[in-house]
């Protein structure tokens, strides 16, 4: 019997794969990628095969949370499309196997950074352009797919969808709030009343930051893959650029973008400003800006209410590891973040 991690039943996984006539090379070992925060990814090594399994967590699964079958779709129907995806194997609806669905993938070779360069990559400014430059144009290129023509019609549901991620993220905040916070209660009011015109529809990652890239193994200017497709919808694709901007860190005391990663590699010199990222996104793209400052805002808002949810599941002994004590700290100033970037004091 092959030892396998948590969550993953190695046996049952080369079962359910020799039945599409995938034969895993004995012997098989498997291990969790680090650094998720959500759904679950193992390496598998097989001989000299590599391949990833996505699941979702072992406990406290919400019914619509988690869809291995809509990660899986989206990825399907980005096949062949230049968006780089990793290629895939197979899907598995049936909890059975490994007490959950997931699908299988093939490994892709190359980096994700976070809080420094890869030992491969030249420690430049140059190097820093690059991969900032790769990152936008990614993000360009997949904003430019037009869903119905990879089959994607009916993959979200773009009418009032700024309208609605004001709502849905309220009601998160009502869920998992551990004090008042008049502040956001202004923010939430603003949000309502200035919703903008949205963006013509398009495939929307969700979570589309840095570190949920994979860049080339020695080749800084060209990412390999877009990961952690499992906020993926049809919506307004400018909620992925607003987002972006939130996260990516100008300065060591940039509250919003070390939020949830205690350092970012983007303060470093010749990573983009925001206004180098915006600029770099707008000779590409056909899409109206004009009203980024809100979309800033809604993505400090998002990440206000994710730090609010980390800080309760501490307050209850729910976290587990180091650092989760300094998160609800965050909270305030990230929201005061978005009501400046409203009031005309934005982070372009």
């Amino acid at each position: 019997m092959t030892a396998s991690p948590p969550g993953l039943d190695l046996d049952a996984l080369a079962r359910f794969l020799a039945s599409f006539g995938v034969d895993l090379e004995a012997p098989i070992s498997g291990s969790v990628i680090p650094g998720g925060r959500s759904n679950l990814t193992y390496v598998v090594t097989c001989g000299p095969r590599r391949l990833v399994v996505r699941r979702p967590p072992l406990a406290h699964v919400l019914p619509t949370a988690h869809d291995m079958a809509r990660e899986y779709r989206v990825l399907s129907a980005l096949q062949g499309t230049g968006i780089p995806v990793p290629t895939l194997i197979a899907h598995c609806a049936d909890d059975s196997v490994i007490g959950a669905p997931f699908y299988v993938m093939e490994y892709v070779d190359g980096h994700i950074v976070r809080d420094q360069l890869p030992a491969a990559f030249p420690a430049t400014p140059a190097t820093r352009r690059a991969m900032s430059q790769a990152l936008v144009n990614t993000l360009v290129l997949l904003h430019a797919v037009e869903p119905h023509r990879v089959g994607l019609d009916d993959f979200g549901h773009p009418d009032g969808f700024l309208a609605r991620q004001v709502r849905r993220w309220w009601q998160q905040w009502e869920a998992s709030k551990t004090r008042e916070l008049p502040a956001i209660e202004e923010l939430h009011r603003r949000l309502e009343e200035t919703v903008p015109v949205q963006s013509p529809p398009g495939i929307t990652h969700g979570d589309y930051r840095l570190d949920n890239v994979m860049f080339a193994p020695d080749d800084p200017s060209r990412v390999v893959a877009v990961l952690d497709w499992e906020m993926s919808t049809i919506g307004d694709p400018l909620c992925d650029l607003g987002l972006l901007l939130v996260y990516w860190a100008e300065s060591s005391d940039d509250i919003a973008g070390l939020a949830l990663h205690g350092g970012s590699v983007t303060v470093e010199d010749g990573f983009f400003s925001r206004r180098e990222l915006v600029d770099a996104y707008a000779r590409q793209s056909r899409r109206d800006l004009s009203s980024l400052d809100w979309y800033i805002a809604l993505g400090s808002y998002k990440l206000a209410i994710i730090a609010e949810g980390i800080h309760a599941r501490f307050l209850m002994g729910m976290t587990v590891g180091e650092g989760f004590e300094s998160v609800g700290d965050m909270v305030p100033p990230i929201v005061d973040g978005a009501l400046a970037a409203m009031s005309g004091g934005g982070r372009t």
